[in-house]
């Protein structure tokens, strides 16, 4: 997983992407929780299931989120490296950044994880 998310970090900052080697945890840790490190991950359970978009891929992005945050080149959900891509551009995008991501946010907290 090291290597997708150094490879995700290389790609995004080339891009201009605002993202640090400290924000590296934070990806995993989300990583971790939302798919258990299965870049084939698909949700169907939740309400983006029911409503026909599960989540997929190593951060759970939704086909439509995927598309809006993706960089060129980088089409394929299932690929790590692309969904991590979409996946953090869509926190920085949403939250500002990792510091701010819901679910990192209330495990600091001393709570459980809740999902994004």
């Amino acid at each position: 997983m090291a290597g997708w998310i150094n490879e995700s970090l290389k790609i995004m900052r080339g891009q201009g992407v605002p993202i640090a080697n400290e924000d590296a945890p934070g990806i995993r840790k989300v990583i971790e929780k939302e798919s258990g490190g299965d870049p084939y991950a698909v949700n169907q359970w939740d309400s983006n299931a029911r409503a026909g978009h599960p989540s997929k891929g190593l951060m759970q992005t939704v086909d439509s989120t995927f598309q809006a945050y993706k960089l060129s080149g980088h089409d394929n959900i299932y690929d790590p490296v692309d969904n991590i891509i979409a996946g953090v551009r869509y926190t920085i995008n949403r939250y500002g950044g990792f510091s701010s991501h819901p679910g990192l946010k209330s495990l600091n907290s001393g709570s459980g994880y809740r999902g994004y």
